[in-house]
């Protein structure tokens, strides 16, 4: 995926300011750079087609619930486990073979991350400058392809279900039954290997839960068990991707022996007083170090006191596109690049790796580093597309919910933003800004998780929509997943497609930063220029029959929205407009202050306008407002940090994919549908 956007700081003879950083490459070690990624290229053709790719319901639609209780039967497992233990790691969505970010296959997550992976991690891709800013030049690890050996068990149990079961590593790779049958056979192998007997009831089988897991200590392994059987106790019931339907009732009494625990034979470290983290997740403490190297050159983040030096204002979701193991490794890099959090896949287990108030560099954007914190989410986006567990997307919630709280950021998504909503900070850069987590990260289950899902606020007249489309039925057409122009296998999405005009065979709108030729946006996989995403607010421009125009990167952006399967729902609030008399208004990537507010001793930053225009009649919706703010940190010593204020005040808007910045003097803030 494209490399983050660099942020210049500059003196007045044009020289980087600062020390002069990552001179040379250097390798992240051997371990360090197993990481794979099968790259997503977004150098595909323009396309005109937006109708979701739907294949029609299929002709059995309780074969997969049979399947269960087929396997359950056969390897003497309780039902309710199996599909309990299926549920936290896919939902009982097959996803037509195609693996997980972590290279796990079907129903039951059986992981082969060997097939499902390639080359190039996530961090070393492309003119990646995670930090945001010239002032630490490219540095990144050499990639290597791993042997299976090489990998952890957890991330190849299905050659193990494969030995067990018989059948054919293809077969559990793509055939739903077949994998639901290699899930049951690890869960039976495990209960037996842990010298349990194989009872039909469900509260006996709390150990081989947590050890499917795959956790390695028992904090980590019991939270996942324990998740499993709130799933069991609540039941649940849901449509597939494909169209199967699948139901596990509530068995509100079940209590598991947790005591089994101790037969897994797992360390259960204390945790750290340095983990900021909920009681309710399994959170480890591996820190990111903070030392001097060379030329008085030093990494890999920088020491701060938020939120009383500046407020936090967001939190931003990654995906890691590399093993936990390498993630890990990469992080304790001191000339490398770090984030807060890492989540793990398989059983969302957290490390902490920055403290709160320090500043990582994960972003791309300087400003946004300075005011965020990072969660890296274990994954590869593999061939031919990517979905997250379940597992990581609640332990993921678990702790945003606790950051929001703690730091009073709203549960939206001009505050929750992925890496793909990060703005460039110069027109240069916005080519190198990175694209994850995709077009697949499912938004509206992870708001649902986060107990603030997107309703319907307004009437038809509320000036305001919010991007909500089925995300299970919703299948726009991607392209370059394993190779440029190919289209991508059939996957839900939480993405909309936006047209010049409201017909599917109109073209996609331009994005200029992307495309300065002025050619027009792709169906690439990595290509954001025309896309709206699930949650995201836009002030409605037109309505015509199935179709709304909303106002986008400086002019009018069709979608598709019928109302017998709408793609988004109405809303109202504060929108802003050019002022009366002003034709267009400037377009920021970062909110810096006014040359007159920087002492002496601290290099004016340009406040450099992106190549967009918001043009006089048109409204986007407000998400903050902020004063200009610069943090300067080029130093070991925090003593020599400073945080320039200015008096310009900014308004962050929803511009376009990615937020944007305008001055509060330059426009009108008004509430929106007047």
């Amino acid at each position: 995926m494209p490399g983050s956007a660099q942020d210049s700081a500059h003196d007045p003879n044009g020289n980087a300011s600062g020390p002069s950083r990552r001179a040379t490459l250097r390798t992240a070690g051997a371990a360090a750079s197993a990481a794979l990624l099968l790259p997503l290229v977004s150098a595909t053709p323009a396309a005109h087609a937006d109708q979701p790719r739907t294949d029609g319901p299929p002709a059995d639609d309780g074969a997969l619930q049979r399947a269960f209780v087929s396997a359950a039967a056969e390897y003497g497992v309780p039902l309710s486990v199996l599909l309990g233990v299926s549920y936290l790691q896919s939902r009982w969505d097959g996803h037509r073979g195609a693996p997980s970010v972590t290279g796990g296959y079907g129903p039951m997550h059986l992981t082969d991350a060997h097939t499902a992976l390639l080359t190039a991690p996530h961090h070393s891709q492309g003119t990646e400058d995670a930090r945001g800013d010239l002032a630490r030049p490219l540095k990144v690890p050499e990639p290597s392809v791993p042997e299976p050996r090489q990998l952890p068990a957890r991330l190849r149990t299905l050659s193990r279900a494969a030995e067990l079961t018989g059948l054919p590593a293809a077969a559990l790779r793509g055939d739903e039954g077949a994998n639901v049958r290699g899930g049951a056979a690890l869960l039976a192998a495990a209960q037996k290997r842990l010298g349990l007997p194989p009872s039909e009831d469900p509260a006996d089988w709390y150990a081989a839960v947590a050890a499917y897991s795959g956790a390695d200590d028992a904090t980590a392994a019991a939270v996942f068990a324990d998740d499993v059987y709130e799933v069991i106790r609540g039941g649940a019931a849901r449509t597939t991707g494909d169209g199967q339907r699948v139901r596990l009732d509530a068995a509100p009494g079940v209590t598991p022996d947790t005591r089994q625990l101790r037969t897994l034979g797992l360390p259960s470290p204390a945790r750290d007083p340095r983990v900021e983290a909920p009681e309710n997740v399994s959170c480890e403490w591996i820190p990111a170090p903070y030392e001097r190297f060379g030329d008085g050159d030093y990494g890999n983040h920088d020491l701060a006191s938020r939120p009383a030096s500046q407020s936090i204002d967001y939190i931003v979701i990654h995906d890691t596109e590399g093993s936990w193991d390498t993630t890990i490794k990469l992080v304790q890099d001191p000339t490398y690049v770090s984030w807060q959090y890492t989540l793990r896949s398989s059983d969302g287990h957290i490390a902490q790796h920055v403290p709160l108030k320090d500043v990582a560099w994960h972003a791309g954007n300087w400003y946004v580093n300075a005011k965020s914190i990072g969660l890296e989410h274990e994954g590869f986006l593999t061939a031919p597309d990517a979905w997250y567990t379940e597992a990581m997307y609640r332990s993921s919630a678990r702790l945003v919910r606790y950051l929001a709280k703690r730091f009073d950021i709203p549960l939206d998504r001009q505050h929750i933003l992925g890496h793909d909503n990060v703005p460039g900070t110069t027109t240069a850069g916005i080519k190198g800004m990175h694209t994850d987590p995709g077009p697949y990260w499912d938004w509206a289950h992870y708001f649902t998780l986060l107990g603030a899902p997107f309703r319907r606020t307004a009437g038809a007249s509320g000036g305001l929509v919010t991007i909500r489309p089925d995300y299970r039925a919703n299948r726009p057409v991607y392209t370059g997943c394993e190779t440029a122009g190919q289209a991508c296998a059939p996957h839900g999405s939480a993405a909309v497609r936006l047209h010049t005009a409201p017909s599917a065979d109109a073209p996609l709108v331009k994005d200029i930063g992307l495309r300065p030729d002025g050619s027009d946006s792709t169906t690439g996989v990595n290509d954001t220029g025309a896309r709206a995403t699930t949650g995201q607010q836009f002030a409605v421009a037109g309505r015509r029959g199935d179709w709304t125009a909303i106002w986008y990167l400086g002019g009018r952006a069709w979608f598709r929205n019928p109302k017998r399967r709408p793609t988004a729902v109405s809303a109202k609030g504060l929108v802003v407009t050019p002022k009366d008399g002003v034709a267009e208004v400037p377009v920021y990537g970062r909110a810096y202050p006014e040359k007159e507010a920087y002492p002496q001793g601290v290099p004016v930053q340009a406040v450099s306008p992106l190549p967009y225009k918001l043009l006089a009649g048109q409204s986007y919706p407000l998400g903050l407002r902020t004063r200009g703010e610069y943090l300067w940190a080029t130093t070991f010593d925090q003593a020599g940090h400073q945080v320039v204020r200015g008096q310009d005040v900014y308004y962050q808007i929803q511009f376009g994919h990615r937020v944007a910045f305008v001055r509060a003097a330059d426009v009108t803030v008004r509430r929106s549908g007047k």
